[in-house]
């Protein structure tokens, strides 16, 4: 394997970040925040006077959620009426539970273009924008009109059997060597596939699922994400664009790759447990004057295992097209950043499983250290429920601000935890995934405070708050008041799926914050796999969407009684 293409001496000085910091707790004996606590003291010192006067200065900025007339008045009545009708429906387990048999006989009754009518007027119009770029085109231009942007998201799915996943997902994450047998015995369970868990849609909330078939298939992949690309720089001037990576190359590359860093990763905590503070950072300096050196035997990478002191095979020997198809994926993602920055879109690298994650993370790092030095082009996504999460932001953050590049974060709480916790439970690894829902929710607003406070500081990081819950997006709008930080500056967006949480998405466009929509779009039959799901792994959400239910029923019952039968939505002027 080349060695530039992976960026392994990069990749090491960010881990090393982490360990260097481990090190100081490790020999200091500091406090679990400590590290908080001297970053916020040095930026304080650094910059005094504009945190200081941007706080005091800024008009304090507080945005009522329960005005349904302001929230709802992008919403004609109809539309009013059908998202009461859709969230009641998914919070019937019968129904959501059936809803797959259920589409397929209305659609033998009613016939295709009366079943697909009957969608558009449902489920389908909910949720998703249109079958194409020329269809969806009407309601960015409305959402944009009340103060709401798009992230364009091509939302068609394979309608695979499990057993055909099933064989795909091991075609693809298995290796020719490990096929005939060799190279698994120094394989990490965690990072190797299993059949029981080859169906990666099983236990996901929300989450489009790829399977490698072939590279021509990761071609139109690419070729869809440049249009969305396109699309998204001509329908606004400050547009984002989503991409997953496993649409672009054989996963087989991702698990290995993730594998090898965690290896590294312990390599490094070792060295920090051992050597201290000190000898860490004399280490560091070795390595910023002389790229770690990686031993290759015929294409084998090897590294040495600190605690045996023998070599250690890192990735199995690559066969020729197996290399180049690692290559092709690599030169796929570059395409993709060099349109996001000509289009002036932001590129938004989605999260995956905790197997394929290490190396959807370093890649994106990669790419930010590229495209992010004038301004944030790539954004990386972090999942606040692993219990990693907090260590992997901080990183990040520290190797921005050392190398001088803008950090750009999306804070989810994630889609995969049933599935992770069951992967982990029948393999027999460590849960990855904070024990609980509240446990999840603290860990999102340490990572979202972490990063205000680098905004605040310097001005070099952007956060996408991608949330539903309305405690975080009123945390957020606090923390935000505190810093002096203002929606004009675009370093803080919001983010919400179309057709859900329109009380939080719109008061905050009109209140002038970046709000967007995830807007997914594709024909009725090809998106109705998505739909399926999105039903099934969303109806807690469903369940405990009473409020809005109430709100939207607020709504249509004033409207009626002010005689406003026929309401049409009129954007204010300068949104």
């Amino acid at each position: 394997v080349e060695i530039n293409l992976i960026r392994v001496d990069i990749n090491v000085r960010r881990l090393n970040t982490l360990s260097n910091r481990r090190a100081q707790s490790t020999v200091a004996s500091t406090q679990s925040d400590q590290d908080v606590t001297n970053r916020e003291d040095a930026g304080a010192q650094s910059y005094p006077s504009r945190k200081s006067r941007n706080a005091s200065s800024s008009p304090k900025i507080s945005i009522d959620f329960e005005l349904t007339q302001e929230a709802y008045k992008s919403k004609d009545n109809l539309e009013l009426l059908r998202s009461l009708v859709v969230f009641k429906l998914c919070s019937y387990d019968l129904l959501v539970d059936k809803n797959k048999e259920l589409m397929d006989i209305s659609k033998f009754l009613l016939g295709k273009k009366a079943f697909e009518q009957f969608m558009k007027m449902t489920f389908y119009g909910q949720f998703v924008a249109g079958e194409d770029h020329k269809s969806i085109k009407s309601l960015i231009q409305k959402n944009r009109a009340f103060g709401v942007g798009s992230v364009l998201d091509y939302s068609v799915e394979e309608d695979l059997t499990e057993e055909d996943a099933v064989t795909k997902e091991m075609d693809s994450c298995v290796s020719a060597t490990e096929k005939e047998g060799m190279g698994m015995d120094h394989r990490e369970k965690q990072y190797k596939a299993h059949q029981q868990f080859g169906d990666r849609r099983g236990g996901v909330t929300g989450a489009r699922t790829y399977f490698y078939a072939d590279e021509a298939k990761c071609d139109q992949h690419m070729e869809t994400f440049l249009k969305c690309i396109k699309a998204s720089g001509g329908s606004s001037v400050d547009g984002f664009s989503a991409i997953k990576m496993t649409a672009l190359g054989r996963p087989q590359f991702l698990l290995q790759f993730s594998e090898v860093l965690v290896k590294w990763r312990r390599f490094f905590s070792f060295l920090a447990a051992q050597q201290g503070r000190d000898g860490m950072e004399a280490l560091e300096q070795r390595l910023e004057l002389q790229p770690l050196q990686v031993y290759r035997t015929h294409r084998a990478l090897l590294c040495l295992f600190v605690q045996t002191g023998q070599l250690e095979p890192l990735l199995n020997k690559f066969t020729e097209e197996e290399e180049k198809q690692m290559k092709r994926m690599l030169q796929r993602l570059d395409v993709l950043a060099k349109h996001a920055e000509e289009h002036s879109v932001r590129l938004m690298v989605d999260a995956e499983q905790t197997y394929f994650q290490p190396a959807i993370s370093t890649l994106t790092v990669e790419m930010q250290r590229i495209y992010n030095r004038g301004k944030p082009v790539i954004f990386n996504t972090y999942q606040c429920y692993l219990k990693e999460a907090y260590d992997i932001v901080t990183m990040d953050v520290e190797l921005s601000r050392r190398e001088g590049w803008f950090f750009g974060a999306k804070l989810v709480r994630g889609a995969y935890m049933y599935q992770e916790r069951r992967r982990a439970e029948e393999i027999g690894y460590e849960d990855p995934i904070n024990p609980d829902y509240e446990t999840t929710n603290m860990m999102y607003h340490k990572c979202l405070d972490y990063i205000l406070d680098e905004i605040g500081l310097n001005r070099n990081a952007n956060v996408m708050v991608a949330s539903h819950n309305e405690d975080t997006v009123k945390h957020t709008l606090r923390r935000m008041n505190e810093l002096g930080l203002t929606p004009t500056e675009n370093k803080v967006y919001f983010g919400q799926l179309l057709g859900m949480c329109d009380q939080i998405s719109f008061p905050l466009g009109q209140a002038g914050f970046p709000v967007y929509k995830y807007v997914p779009y594709g024909p009725v039959n090809e998106v109705i796999p998505y739909l399926s799901r999105r039903a099934q792994e969303n109806r807690g959400f469903m369940k405990g969407s009473q409020r809005e239910r109430e709100l939207l029923w607020k709504e249509l019952k004033r409207r009626l009684a002010s005689g406003q039968v026929f309401y049409r939505p009129q954007p204010e002027p300068g949104l």
